[in-house]
Protein backbone atom coordinates (compact mmCIF):
# COMPACT_ATOMS: atom_id res chain seq x y z
CA UNK A 1 0.00 0.00 0.00
CA UNK A 2 1.12 3.62 -0.70
CA UNK A 3 0.22 6.56 1.36
CA UNK A 4 0.14 9.24 -1.25
CA UNK A 5 -1.23 6.82 -3.30
CA UNK A 6 -4.07 6.37 -0.81
CA UNK A 7 -4.32 10.41 -0.29
CA UNK A 8 -5.43 11.34 -4.01
CA UNK A 9 -9.17 9.32 -4.15
CA UNK A 10 -11.93 10.45 -1.77
CA UNK A 11 -13.31 6.66 -2.33
CA UNK A 12 -10.44 4.94 -0.58
CA UNK A 13 -10.70 3.76 2.84
CA UNK A 14 -7.64 5.82 4.28
CA UNK A 15 -8.84 8.87 2.57
CA UNK A 16 -12.92 8.15 4.27
CA UNK A 17 -11.20 7.24 7.33
CA UNK A 18 -8.85 10.83 7.60
CA UNK A 19 -11.98 13.14 6.16
CA UNK A 20 -14.01 11.76 8.81
CA UNK A 21 -11.30 12.04 11.34
CA UNK A 22 -10.75 15.28 10.65
CA UNK A 23 -14.03 17.33 11.71
CA UNK A 24 -12.37 21.04 10.81
CA UNK A 25 -11.41 19.85 7.09
CA UNK A 26 -8.23 21.85 5.99
CA UNK A 27 -9.67 24.97 5.59
CA UNK A 28 -8.33 26.37 9.07
CA UNK A 29 -5.18 25.08 8.48
CA UNK A 30 -4.63 26.41 5.18
CA UNK A 31 -5.60 29.62 6.64
CA UNK A 32 -2.80 29.02 8.81
CA UNK A 33 -0.31 28.10 6.13
CA UNK A 34 -1.49 31.16 3.98
CA UNK A 35 -0.43 33.81 7.08
CA UNK A 36 3.29 32.26 7.17
CA UNK A 37 3.59 31.84 3.08
CA UNK A 38 4.10 35.68 2.90
CA UNK A 39 6.75 35.15 -0.12
CA UNK A 40 5.95 37.44 -2.97
CA UNK A 41 8.68 35.84 -6.05
CA UNK A 42 8.27 32.23 -7.04
CA UNK A 43 10.71 30.55 -9.25
CA UNK A 44 8.77 29.18 -12.13
CA UNK A 45 10.75 26.08 -13.67
CA UNK A 46 11.98 27.07 -17.08
CA UNK A 47 10.07 25.91 -20.83
CA UNK A 48 12.36 22.73 -21.19
CA UNK A 49 11.10 21.43 -17.85
CA UNK A 50 7.96 20.67 -19.27
CA UNK A 51 6.49 16.38 -17.99
CA UNK A 52 9.65 16.12 -16.47
CA UNK A 53 8.52 18.59 -13.50
CA UNK A 54 8.18 15.81 -11.28
CA UNK A 55 11.69 14.55 -11.64
CA UNK A 56 12.80 17.96 -10.66
CA UNK A 57 11.14 17.38 -7.56
CA UNK A 58 12.01 14.20 -6.92
CA UNK A 59 15.93 15.67 -7.56
CA UNK A 60 15.69 18.75 -5.38
CA UNK A 61 13.97 17.52 -2.50
CA UNK A 62 17.25 14.35 -2.57
CA UNK A 63 19.18 17.68 -2.80
CA UNK A 64 17.84 19.50 0.22
CA UNK A 65 18.27 16.34 2.23
CA UNK A 66 21.92 15.82 1.72
CA UNK A 67 22.25 19.20 2.71
CA UNK A 68 21.31 18.16 6.16
CA UNK A 69 22.70 14.88 6.26
CA UNK A 70 25.06 12.62 4.12
CA UNK A 71 24.13 9.44 5.69
CA UNK A 72 22.32 8.15 2.76
CA UNK A 73 23.69 8.93 -0.60
CA UNK A 74 21.47 7.83 -2.15
CA UNK A 75 18.02 7.50 -1.35
CA UNK A 76 16.48 4.14 -0.88
CA UNK A 77 13.53 4.23 -3.60
CA UNK A 78 16.51 4.53 -5.97
CA UNK A 79 18.47 1.65 -4.79
CA UNK A 80 14.73 -0.35 -5.43
CA UNK A 81 14.45 0.74 -8.43
CA UNK A 82 17.90 -0.22 -9.59
CA UNK A 83 17.32 -3.38 -8.41
CA UNK A 84 14.30 -4.06 -9.85
CA UNK A 85 16.14 -3.19 -13.32
CA UNK A 86 18.02 -7.04 -12.83
CA UNK A 87 14.24 -8.86 -13.55
CA UNK A 88 14.28 -10.21 -16.83
CA UNK A 89 17.16 -11.18 -19.23
CA UNK A 90 17.25 -8.63 -21.92
CA UNK A 91 20.22 -6.42 -22.95
CA UNK A 92 18.62 -3.27 -21.83
CA UNK A 93 17.73 -4.44 -18.65
CA UNK A 94 21.12 -6.16 -17.95
CA UNK A 95 22.66 -2.84 -19.39
CA UNK A 96 19.65 -0.86 -17.02
CA UNK A 97 20.97 -2.49 -14.19
CA UNK A 98 25.08 -2.14 -14.54
CA UNK A 99 24.69 1.81 -15.33
CA UNK A 100 22.52 1.80 -11.88
CA UNK A 101 25.19 0.23 -10.31
CA UNK A 102 28.24 2.48 -11.35
CA UNK A 103 25.54 5.60 -10.65
CA UNK A 104 25.30 4.33 -7.22
CA UNK A 105 29.15 4.44 -7.06
CA UNK A 106 29.45 7.73 -8.87
CA UNK A 107 26.79 9.81 -6.78
CA UNK A 108 28.17 8.00 -3.31
CA UNK A 109 31.75 9.14 -4.15
CA UNK A 110 30.07 12.54 -5.53
CA UNK A 111 28.26 13.36 -2.23
CA UNK A 112 31.33 12.35 0.21
CA UNK A 113 33.80 14.36 -2.05
CA UNK A 114 31.69 17.31 -1.38
CA UNK A 115 31.02 17.01 2.09
CA UNK A 116 27.50 18.52 1.62
CA UNK A 117 26.18 17.97 5.42
CA UNK A 118 29.07 20.02 6.64
CA UNK A 119 28.10 22.95 8.63
CA UNK A 120 31.34 24.99 8.16
CA UNK A 121 30.51 24.94 4.71
CA UNK A 122 27.41 27.01 2.99
CA UNK A 123 24.68 25.10 2.12
CA UNK A 124 26.19 24.74 -1.99
CA UNK A 125 28.92 24.43 -3.73
CA UNK A 126 30.77 25.91 -6.95
CA UNK A 127 28.44 25.92 -9.96
CA UNK A 128 29.87 23.20 -12.27
CA UNK A 129 29.60 20.61 -9.09
CA UNK A 130 25.89 21.31 -8.58
CA UNK A 131 25.42 20.89 -11.93
CA UNK A 132 26.99 17.59 -12.12
CA UNK A 133 25.32 16.76 -9.14
CA UNK A 134 22.21 17.72 -10.29
CA UNK A 135 22.40 15.66 -13.47
CA UNK A 136 23.34 12.53 -11.24
CA UNK A 137 20.29 13.26 -8.92
CA UNK A 138 17.75 13.37 -11.99
CA UNK A 139 19.28 10.07 -13.70
CA UNK A 140 18.49 8.74 -9.84
CA UNK A 141 15.15 10.28 -10.02
CA UNK A 142 14.17 8.14 -12.84
CA UNK A 143 15.05 4.59 -11.73
CA UNK A 144 12.79 5.95 -8.73
CA UNK A 145 10.07 5.89 -10.80
CA UNK A 146 10.41 2.42 -11.43
CA UNK A 147 10.17 1.59 -7.41
CA UNK A 148 6.70 3.75 -7.94
CA UNK A 149 5.35 3.74 -10.97
CA UNK A 150 6.73 0.71 -13.29
CA UNK A 151 4.54 1.74 -16.31
CA UNK A 152 5.53 5.22 -15.88
CA UNK A 153 9.25 4.13 -15.86
CA UNK A 154 8.69 2.86 -19.40
CA UNK A 155 8.59 6.08 -20.61
CA UNK A 156 11.43 7.93 -18.79
CA UNK A 157 14.10 9.03 -21.18
CA UNK A 158 16.42 6.70 -19.12
CA UNK A 159 14.41 3.46 -20.35
CA UNK A 160 13.65 4.77 -24.15
CA UNK A 161 17.16 5.38 -24.62
CA UNK A 162 18.38 1.65 -23.09
CA UNK A 163 15.82 0.49 -24.86
CA UNK A 164 16.57 1.75 -28.15
CA UNK A 165 20.36 0.59 -28.24
CA UNK A 166 21.57 -1.27 -25.02
CA UNK A 167 24.66 -1.67 -26.32
CA UNK A 168 25.17 1.99 -26.24
CA UNK A 169 23.60 2.98 -22.40
CA UNK A 170 26.75 4.05 -20.60
CA UNK A 171 26.37 5.80 -17.67
CA UNK A 172 27.81 8.78 -19.54
CA UNK A 173 24.86 8.55 -21.87
CA UNK A 174 22.75 8.57 -18.82
CA UNK A 175 24.35 11.49 -17.11
CA UNK A 176 23.87 13.41 -20.75
CA UNK A 177 19.84 12.42 -21.12
CA UNK A 178 18.83 15.29 -18.47
CA UNK A 179 17.30 18.46 -20.35
CA UNK A 180 19.87 21.77 -19.42
CA UNK A 181 16.25 23.42 -18.33
CA UNK A 182 15.91 20.54 -16.06
CA UNK A 183 19.60 20.68 -14.63
CA UNK A 184 19.27 24.40 -14.10
CA UNK A 185 15.76 24.46 -11.85
CA UNK A 186 17.75 21.87 -9.64
CA UNK A 187 20.49 23.96 -9.11
CA UNK A 188 18.16 27.39 -8.90
CA UNK A 189 15.73 26.07 -6.63
CA UNK A 190 18.89 25.22 -4.44
CA UNK A 191 20.16 28.72 -4.26
CA UNK A 192 16.68 29.45 -3.63
CA UNK A 193 17.20 28.01 -0.14
CA UNK A 194 20.81 29.52 0.68
CA UNK A 195 20.55 32.51 3.17
CA UNK A 196 16.52 31.21 4.15
CA UNK A 197 15.31 29.62 6.79
CA UNK A 198 16.27 26.25 5.64
CA UNK A 199 19.69 27.29 5.76
CA UNK A 200 19.23 28.57 9.42
CA UNK A 201 17.82 24.88 10.22
CA UNK A 202 20.64 23.72 8.81
CA UNK A 203 23.09 25.75 10.82
CA UNK A 204 20.95 24.96 14.04
CA UNK A 205 21.18 21.04 13.36
CA UNK A 206 23.72 18.78 13.21
CA UNK A 207 23.75 15.78 10.82
CA UNK A 208 22.97 12.93 13.47
CA UNK A 209 20.23 14.44 14.67
CA UNK A 210 18.85 14.66 10.83
CA UNK A 211 17.08 11.35 9.34
CA UNK A 212 17.07 11.95 5.64
CA UNK A 213 13.58 9.77 3.96
CA UNK A 214 12.25 8.41 6.90
CA UNK A 215 10.18 5.05 6.71
CA UNK A 216 7.78 3.69 8.91
CA UNK A 217 8.19 -0.56 8.88
CA UNK A 218 5.75 -0.86 11.86
CA UNK A 219 2.59 -0.57 9.84
CA UNK A 220 1.65 -1.73 5.91
CA UNK A 221 2.20 0.79 4.02
CA UNK A 222 4.33 2.52 1.99
CA UNK A 223 5.40 6.09 2.96
CA UNK A 224 8.92 7.81 2.84
CA UNK A 225 8.55 11.33 4.34
CA UNK A 226 11.91 14.05 3.37
CA UNK A 227 13.59 14.62 6.38
CA UNK A 228 13.46 15.16 9.89
CA UNK A 229 15.52 17.37 11.76
CA UNK A 230 15.70 16.81 15.60
CA UNK A 231 12.03 15.76 16.16
CA UNK A 232 10.50 18.98 13.14
CA UNK A 233 9.32 16.34 10.32
CA UNK A 234 9.73 18.61 6.92
CA UNK A 235 8.17 17.72 3.53
CA UNK A 236 9.65 19.26 0.52
CA UNK A 237 7.14 20.74 -2.52
CA UNK A 238 9.01 22.02 -5.91
CA UNK A 239 5.13 22.91 -6.81
CA UNK A 240 5.07 26.10 -9.09
CA UNK A 241 1.65 26.96 -7.75
CA UNK A 242 3.04 27.29 -3.76
CA UNK A 243 0.79 29.33 -2.22
CA UNK A 244 -2.01 26.65 -2.70
CA UNK A 245 -2.43 24.36 0.42
CA UNK A 246 -4.44 21.00 -1.42
CA UNK A 247 -6.20 18.72 0.87
CA UNK A 248 -4.03 15.64 0.02
CA UNK A 249 -0.41 17.24 1.44
CA UNK A 250 -2.45 18.39 4.63
CA UNK A 251 -3.64 15.11 5.28
CA UNK A 252 -0.21 13.51 3.71
CA UNK A 253 1.85 15.48 6.49
CA UNK A 254 -0.68 14.20 9.05
CA UNK A 255 -0.40 10.40 7.89
CA UNK A 256 3.61 10.67 8.42
CA UNK A 257 2.75 11.53 12.22
CA UNK A 258 0.15 9.20 12.35
CA UNK A 259 2.57 6.09 10.89
CA UNK A 260 5.38 6.61 13.28
CA UNK A 261 3.46 4.37 15.89
CA UNK A 262 6.38 3.69 17.91
CA UNK A 263 7.00 7.31 18.16
CA UNK A 264 10.76 6.78 16.63
CA UNK A 265 11.08 10.01 15.06
CA UNK A 266 9.78 12.27 18.29
CA UNK A 267 7.94 14.18 16.70
CA UNK A 268 7.28 17.64 17.52
CA UNK A 269 6.59 19.72 14.77
CA UNK A 270 5.26 19.71 11.59
CA UNK A 271 6.65 21.43 8.54
CA UNK A 272 6.11 22.35 4.55
CA UNK A 273 9.49 23.82 2.64
CA UNK A 274 8.11 25.24 -1.03
CA UNK A 275 11.68 25.41 -2.60
CA UNK A 276 10.26 27.79 -5.56
CA UNK A 277 9.00 30.49 -3.11
CA UNK A 278 11.30 29.47 -0.01
CA UNK A 279 9.52 29.80 2.46
CA UNK A 280 9.17 27.23 5.68
CA UNK A 281 5.74 26.68 7.38
CA UNK A 282 5.65 24.92 10.75
CA UNK A 283 3.62 23.47 13.62
CA UNK A 284 3.36 22.16 16.76
CA UNK A 285 1.94 19.05 16.51
CA UNK A 286 -0.75 19.75 18.93
CA UNK A 287 -1.50 23.55 16.86
CA UNK A 288 -1.75 20.32 13.81
CA UNK A 289 -4.11 18.72 15.14
CA UNK A 290 -6.38 21.21 16.76
CA UNK A 291 -6.26 22.92 13.11
CA UNK A 292 -8.00 19.49 11.59
CA UNK A 293 -10.36 18.94 14.29
CA UNK A 294 -8.76 15.68 15.34
CA UNK A 295 -9.94 16.27 18.90
CA UNK A 296 -12.24 13.12 19.09
CA UNK A 297 -8.92 11.11 19.52
CA UNK A 298 -5.82 11.80 21.05
CA UNK A 299 -2.82 11.07 18.82
CA UNK A 300 -1.72 7.56 20.89
CA UNK A 301 -5.21 6.06 19.75
CA UNK A 302 -5.78 7.74 16.12
CA UNK A 303 -2.32 6.48 15.50
CA UNK A 304 -3.21 2.75 17.02
CA UNK A 305 -7.27 3.33 14.69
CA UNK A 306 -4.94 3.88 11.74
CA UNK A 307 -2.65 0.99 12.26
CA UNK A 308 -5.88 -1.48 12.49
CA UNK A 309 -7.19 0.29 9.40
CA UNK A 310 -4.22 -1.18 7.37
CA UNK A 311 -3.94 -4.34 8.38
CA UNK A 312 -7.37 -4.34 7.71
CA UNK A 313 -8.24 -4.00 3.87
CA UNK A 314 -6.46 -2.40 1.05
CA UNK A 315 -6.78 1.14 2.19
CA UNK A 316 -4.84 2.89 -0.52
CA UNK A 317 -7.27 2.04 -3.52
CA UNK A 318 -10.99 2.48 -4.29
CA UNK A 319 -12.79 -0.94 -3.25
CA UNK A 320 -12.96 -3.66 -6.19
CA UNK A 321 -16.74 -4.81 -6.50
CA UNK A 322 -19.22 -5.13 -3.27
CA UNK A 323 -17.57 -7.67 -1.15
CA UNK A 324 -14.61 -5.39 -1.46
CA UNK A 325 -16.92 -2.33 -0.26
CA UNK A 326 -19.12 -3.69 2.42
CA UNK A 327 -15.30 -5.36 4.22
CA UNK A 328 -14.06 -1.29 3.64
CA UNK A 329 -17.32 -0.19 5.12
CA UNK A 330 -17.93 -2.70 8.35
CA UNK A 331 -13.99 -1.86 9.02
CA UNK A 332 -14.43 2.02 8.72
CA UNK A 333 -17.69 1.52 10.77
CA UNK A 334 -16.61 -0.65 13.28
CA UNK A 335 -13.41 1.85 14.13
CA UNK A 336 -15.69 5.41 13.90
CA UNK A 337 -15.23 7.66 16.77
CA UNK A 338 -17.66 7.86 19.58
CA UNK A 339 -18.66 10.94 20.85
CA UNK A 340 -19.96 10.59 24.56
CA UNK A 341 -22.80 12.45 25.56
CA UNK A 342 -22.94 15.75 26.77
CA UNK A 343 -20.11 16.72 24.07
CA UNK A 344 -20.25 18.69 20.91
CA UNK A 345 -21.17 16.20 17.94
CA UNK A 346 -18.36 17.86 15.39
CA UNK A 347 -15.17 18.69 17.99
CA UNK A 348 -15.90 16.42 20.76
CA UNK A 349 -15.64 19.70 23.33
CA UNK A 350 -17.75 19.74 26.47
CA UNK A 351 -21.25 21.13 25.83
CA UNK A 352 -22.03 24.16 28.27
CA UNK A 353 -24.79 25.67 28.83
CA UNK A 354 -24.30 28.71 26.46
CA UNK A 355 -23.72 25.81 23.54
CA UNK A 356 -25.14 26.55 20.22
CA UNK A 357 -28.61 23.75 20.22
CA UNK A 358 -28.39 20.86 21.88
CA UNK A 359 -25.62 18.82 19.78
CA UNK A 360 -22.84 21.40 19.12
CA UNK A 361 -20.28 23.90 21.57
CA UNK A 362 -20.60 26.96 18.67
CA UNK A 363 -21.53 28.77 16.18
CA UNK A 364 -18.77 27.24 13.57
CA UNK A 365 -19.45 23.78 14.76
CA UNK A 366 -23.17 23.72 14.15
CA UNK A 367 -22.38 25.66 10.41
CA UNK A 368 -19.41 22.39 10.11
CA UNK A 369 -21.96 19.65 10.90
CA UNK A 370 -23.90 20.65 7.61
CA UNK A 371 -21.14 19.42 5.55
CA UNK A 372 -20.20 16.68 8.16
CA UNK A 373 -23.58 15.36 7.75
CA UNK A 374 -23.92 15.70 3.94
CA UNK A 375 -21.02 13.48 3.61
CA UNK A 376 -22.47 10.72 6.36
CA UNK A 377 -18.89 11.82 8.70
CA UNK A 378 -21.30 13.19 11.53
CA UNK A 379 -21.52 10.38 14.61
CA UNK A 380 -25.63 9.99 14.61
CA UNK A 381 -27.32 10.89 17.95
CA UNK A 382 -28.02 7.24 18.52
CA UNK A 383 -24.57 6.71 18.49
CA UNK A 384 -23.23 9.82 20.63
CA UNK A 385 -26.43 8.93 23.71
CA UNK A 386 -25.11 5.33 23.71
CA UNK A 387 -21.46 5.22 23.63
CA UNK A 388 -19.44 1.85 24.30
CA UNK A 389 -17.56 0.97 27.59
CA UNK A 390 -14.37 3.16 28.10
CA UNK A 391 -10.83 0.42 28.70
CA UNK A 392 -8.91 1.49 31.60
CA UNK A 393 -6.63 4.00 31.13
CA UNK A 394 -3.62 1.85 30.01
CA UNK A 395 -5.28 -0.76 28.02
CA UNK A 396 -5.13 0.08 24.55
CA UNK A 397 -5.89 -3.77 23.70
CA UNK A 398 -9.62 -3.83 23.22
CA UNK A 399 -11.40 -3.40 20.24
CA UNK A 400 -11.40 0.25 18.40
CA UNK A 401 -15.06 0.56 18.60
CA UNK A 402 -14.90 0.38 22.41
CA UNK A 403 -12.67 3.50 22.34
CA UNK A 404 -14.34 6.71 23.78
CA UNK A 405 -12.84 10.63 23.62
CA UNK A 406 -9.44 10.66 25.55
CA UNK A 407 -8.36 14.38 24.74
CA UNK A 408 -11.28 16.96 25.80
CA UNK A 409 -8.84 19.53 25.87
CA UNK A 410 -7.70 20.44 22.06
CA UNK A 411 -9.58 23.66 20.81
CA UNK A 412 -10.43 24.13 17.32
CA UNK A 413 -10.18 27.81 15.64
CA UNK A 414 -13.98 29.34 15.92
Amino acid sequence: MSLTSGLHSPHTPLRRFLDRELSAGPKPLRESFRTQHTADHVLLPPPGVGTEAGTVGTAIDQRLRLAFTAAAPVDLATLIGIDRTSSGHSDARLRMHAVGNELTARLTETVHGLDLDNREAPMDRAHDEEEDLARLLLAAAWYQVLARNPFGFLHTPLAISAMEDPGAFTLERLLELPDRDLVADVVAQLYKSVDGPLDALRLSSRPEDCVGGPTFADVDITADADIVVDGLLIDFKSTRHPHAFPKHVAWQLLGYLLLDTPDRYRIDTLGLYLSRSGVLATWPVDDYLDLLGTCRRDLTILRTVLAELLAGCPADVIPYGQEDEDRARRLLERLAPVIAPGHCLVCAQPLTGSARGPHYCSRWCSVRAQTLRKKGQLPTRATAAMPHPRPEANDVSGPAEDWEVVSLTARLPR
